[in-house]
């Protein structure tokens, strides 16, 4: 769809790749860590730092936008056509904490170039992935000859995503009427490999919980009582074995409440992967496959919901034996919640499920924790055709397609706005986030430059 010449894009790229390059270690610098105080003053840093970079790059509006915690980046670049449609890409700034003690190479946060690849700390989660974006705009404006970019585009770099983002619904409440968009470029994700691009269509939500239950007023001999008075870790047992039936699925009512089955078609693009199901297991250091049968371990993963116990405790944990009927025991729960299903529905189900299993004589509290939404746009959605046809005209190849098992931000937005969320990354899955040295690949952080120079052109004919 788009008239963007390539070569005129590899030209530009390949011209002002150095400088790009010099730029983002600049900013790879700043060890912008938002889970440390420490590191406050250089999450500020970063956001102002990254501020100054896109008014260069030709951004007319950029912003800090302070939250009770560290700071986001707002910027924004009208087109000159009043028609055109509007992209917000979001990324984030912060990063995970890293010590050369951790098992770093190098300090991680000084960049090094080793085998064309860039190791420092953000390199790709996700300072690479976000900075690919001022290269890219410059690169379209060259290959076009515009002034503007083809999009009303529009960039929100939080602070606080690797922290859990406890400010950022609030903050897109907040500024809703800034951010409106038709869709929303998601620029802090992945692909495949290598030799195998793919775009992402969607992130499953989260919920988690904590089941506290309190028995005898204190540890009492289990000899004397025994058998005739209920049993705190007893029943935090029996709740976790109760969690799944034989086939794997979970028994809590109205879980599945909403859920929708994956497609014919979707199966067989999941099927299309090239996945490795041995090295999988070495990865996850895990010995065998486990879960809902009838499904495959990627559609397991990335397209059905999960129900998890994260910690189960009570009693005594010290050496040898101690005869009691501990007074208390606690139950750590996480849900994984796909396309159709909402957080408070299931918080609600949880609740009922837990307190009906619950006998006379345990007092029992849950606690939920902050909720994130799943996210999930359809294969054929216009705007998603448009992000696979940029990618696959940059990687010179067809795109795939995945989902993205974790949980993240994105939802928020896509509830918020409204608006149809698009996954645009270029990491793979060697680079290793949040481990030591990680790294991201110059050639592919160049294609990311690339996708994107294509992509304006391309979503401002596509949401038309």
């Amino acid at each position: 769809m788009s008239d963007t010449p390539d070569s005129v894009v590899h030209t530009y790229i390949q011209t002002h790749r150095e400088t790009f390059l010099d730029d983002l270690a600049e900013w790879l610098r700043i060890p912008s860590v938002s889970a440390q105080p420490d590191h406050d003053a250089d999450v500020r840093r970063s956001a102002h730092w990254l501020a100054a970079k896109l008014r260069e790059t030709g951004f007319p509006v950029t912003e800090v936008w302070d939250t009770p915690g560290a700071p986001a980046v707002f910027a924004e670049w009208p087109s000159a056509d009043p028609d055109a449609p509007t992209v917000l890409v979001y990324g984030h700034h912060d990063v995970q904490p890293a010590a050369r003690a951790d098992g770093w190479l190098t300090d991680p946060f000084e960049p090094v170039v080793r085998d064309g690849r860039i190791y420092a700390r953000g390199a790709a989660d996700d300072k690479g992935q976000v900075f690919f974006h001022t290269l890219g705009v410059r690169a379209h404006l060259a290959a076009t000859g515009r002034t503007t970019p083809a999009v009303h585009l529009k960039l929100l770099v939080e602070g606080e995503e690797e922290s859990g983002s406890p400010h950022f619904r609030a903050l897109t409440e907040r500024h809703a009427h800034r951010l409106a968009a038709d869709a929303v470029i998601v620029s802090d994700t992945g692909m495949w490999s290598e030799d195998t691009p793919t775009v992402c269509t969607g992130m499953r939500g989260l919920v988690e919980c904590e089941i506290d239950l309190r028995g005898p007023d204190q540890d009492i001999h289990s000899g004397s009582f025994g058998g005739a008075v209920p049993n705190p870790a007893t029943v935090a047992a029996r709740l976790a074995a109760a969690l799944h039936d034989e086939d794997e699925r979970v028994t809590v009512p109205g879980f599945y409440d909403g859920v929708a089955d994956l497609s014919a078609a979707e199966r067989a693009l999941i099927a299309e992967l090239p996945f490795d199901e041995s090295e999988w297991l070495r990865t996850a250091k895990s010995h065998a496959t486990l879960g809902e049968a009838g499904y495959s371990t990627l559609e397991r993963v990335w397209a059905r919901p999960t129900a998890e116990v994260n910690g189960i405790g009570g009693g005594y944990q010290g050496p040898g034996g101690k005869t009691v009927i501990p007074s208390s025991a606690v139950l750590k729960l996480s849900f994984r919640l796909v396309a159709g299903q909402r957080p408070e529905s299931v918080e609600r189900s949880v609740r009922e499920w837990a307190g009906a299993r619950v006998p006379a004589g345990i007092r029992h509290k849950i606690t939920f924790a902050g909720a994130t939404r799943p996210c999930l746009t359809p294969l054929d959605h216009p705007a998603l055709q448009s992000v696979a046809r940029s990618m696959g005209r940059a990687f010179g190849r067809p795109v795939g397609f995945t989902r993205e098992g974790g949980s993240g931000p994105a939802a928020d937005l896509q509830d918020v706005l409204g608006a149809p969320v698009l996954f645009l990354g270029i990491s793979v899955p060697s680079d290793g986030w949040h481990a030591p040295n990680e790294k991201v690949d110059v050639d592919l952080l160049l294609k990311g430059v690339e996708t994107t120079a294509y992509l304006w052109g391309d979503l401002a004919t596509a949401l038309r």
